[in-house]
């Protein structure tokens, strides 16, 4: 027999819904259960026997590789699909065989079925899994199992995300769509991952997948070239901010909240033109962000982007940072004098952060470069013209600023061409998940720490607490999350600060949906106990469906 004798493969090749049949010189060296009952014979009957005791010859010779025919055996309408494979160095017959008009869709022509076939044939090099329609794992070959250092027969029946890191055959299993060659780190190596559904009646019932783990240096030396291309990138990245380069985009700016989506469309409209803008918002919204999308999608993308941020530059520095000066202006200028921040993003855009802690005398210069379109240096009595597009941004009422005589009229005036409100993270909680899970994943890939998802709860104390510091105190939280969570593969609310799991219950009495949450989720542990994990058991005691117990199990991580 042509396939290796690992009871765990010829479960998954019988539990495929299709008959596989593989034929070498004519002769018969391997059947699946569902040849043997499509045929109505045993293995003993059918392997060794050449195949045209089997099937009609004179249909057989039509079938061209890749092609099918329909053929009657036994008073049964088959369809029967072929194709010429290589297994273990020697070109073989592969016949798919199926009812007519049943499971059609797995004789369409589809290569990547048969890859799958075929790799399950070569199987000695290859780890193999399958996995039901909720993502629980039915089948783990032998050597997989090994390599992932678990038990083969307690992998059986857990789901596939906490036997296999980075899986995604639960994915594939729920959309029924063939993922292909594709990289999967397991245990610190990149692998190459193929999973494919399999469709009974039109349905997806579950998927099978294979992972070359061994002789995996290539791969790994392909993952170090990879490694190394976005090392060379973040530094090019660098060397862009260094060259005055907006580094975001449009694109980078998560979430889909009402107010949110309001600001990046007003935004983009903004981009078009070479207006002034004003970006008014709490610290820690992402001010910021807009401003580099702005430039980003501009006229003046290609040209220098220059942020100054007002409140972190001395009072006594910040003109000459500003405007530059000319060579002896002062003790300490340095030989040919120095081009200040206007000039230098002359052609581009200037970001000026925190423009309310602008003093009083530098908002006189200012608003003449704003309306000369000329900047003076120190020490210079001629002004250079430039081209200078402004957005600004500040956390403070400037309105409340210019009645108090802290901030010039005209200025202001000038600056508030088109401005733009950035909401508020607590005017957005409807994001804090997505984007909780965006700073997750940046900080594990980052500090290769194992956490990959957020419990439920962790999220509802997330969406309750109201972050004064907006986005960049979520991203603080979650990257403090990841460090004390070390080895845990989730983050869970004992994982975050105090301050935001107490907030819900200060006022004595707890929100309803986490209460009906953990009910539920105590309810299934009990139902499990008492019924020693039989999960049908367990689904008649709690009078759900084992389908709808999967996926509450499933919500509620439990395996």
């Amino acid at each position: 027999m042509l396939l290796p004798k690992d009871l765990k493969l010829e479960k998954v090749l019988d539990q495929l819904p299709v008959g596989v049949m593989v034929v070498a010189d004519g002769v018969v060296t391997y059947c699946n259960e569902p040849v043997r009952k499509l045929l109505t014979m045993t293995s003993f009957h059918v392997i060794g026997r050449n195949v045209t005791e089997l099937l009609d010859p004179t249909l057989l010779e039509r079938i061209m590789p890749g092609a099918k025919v329909n053929i009657t055996v036994k008073g049964k309408r088959l369809l029967v699909w072929k194709d010429q494979i290589m297994l273990s160095g020697d070109e073989v017959d592969l016949y798919l065989l199926t009812l007519e008009g049943e499971t059609d869709e797995f004789l369409h022509v589809n290569y990547h079925q048969v890859e799958l076939l075929e790799a399950m044939m070569e199987f000695a090099f290859d780890g193999l899994v399958m996995v039901d329609r909720e993502g629980y794992i039915t089948a783990l070959s032998t050597d997989y199992a090994s390599f992932l250092g678990v038990n083969q027969e307690e992998a059986i029946g857990k789901h596939v995300t906490e036997v296999i890191e980075n899986t995604r055959m639960h994915i594939v299993a729920k959309s029924g769509k063939t993922e292909v060659a594709e990289l999967q780190k397991i245990r610190g190596d990149y692998m190459i991952a193929t999973r494919v559904p399999i469709i009974k009646n039109g349905q997806v019932t579950g998927a099978v997948g294979k992972v070359l783990f061994k002789n995996v240096g290539g791969f790994n030396s392909l993952y170090k070239r990879v490694n190394s291309m976005e090392k060379e990138l973040k530094r090019y990245k660098g060397e862009m901010k260094e060259l005055n380069k907006a580094a975001y985009q449009f694109s980078n700016i998560i979430g889909s909240s009402p107010l949110l989506v309001q600001a990046k469309k007003e935004a983009k409209k903004a981009a078009k033109s070479d207006s002034n803008v004003l970006l008014l918002g709490e610290s820690g919204t992402g001010k910021e962000l807009f401003a580099h999308s702005i430039h980003n999608e501009s006229r003046r993308a290609f040209g220098s982007f220059v942020k100054v941020n007002c409140a972190a530059i001395p009072a006594d520095l910040l003109e000459s940072e500003l405007f530059g000066y000319e060579e002896g202006s002062f003790t300490g200028a340095i030989k040919g004098g120095k081009k200040g921040k206007f000039e230098a993003a002359d052609g581009g855009t200037i970001f000026l952060d925190e423009i309310g802690e602008l003093p009083l005398h530098m908002q006189v210069k200012f608003l003449r470069v704003l309306q000369e379109k000329e900047v003076e240096k120190i020490g210079s009595s001629t002004g250079k013209s430039v081209d200078v597009r402004v957005i600004a941004a500040t956390n403070r009422d400037l309105e409340k600023m210019v009645q108090a005589g802290e901030f010039r009229l005209d200025l202001y005036y000038r600056l508030n061409v088109m401005p733009i409100t950035v909401p508020s993270l607590r005017d957005r909680k409807g994001d804090i998940p997505r984007l909780a899970r965006y700073f997750l994943e940046k900080y594990r890939e980052r500090m290769n720490m194992v956490a990959r998802d957020i419990h439920p709860e962790a999220i509802l104390a997330l969406e309750q607490y109201e972050w004064p510091g907006n986005i960049r105190e979520l991203e603080n939280v979650i990257e403090r999350a990841v460090n004390v969570a070390e080895n845990e593969k989730m983050i869970r609310r004992c994982h975050l600060p105090e301050k935001i799991t107490g907030v819900q219950f200060r006022s004595g009495v707890r929100p309803l949906e986490q209460v009906m949450e953990e009910t539920e989720k105590e309810a299934i542990l009990n139902a499990l106990r008492v019924t020693n994990n039989n999960r049908t058991k367990a689904a008649n005691l709690l009078q759900i469906s084992r389908t709808s117990l999967y996926e509450k199990m499933k919500k509620h991580r439990l395996s």
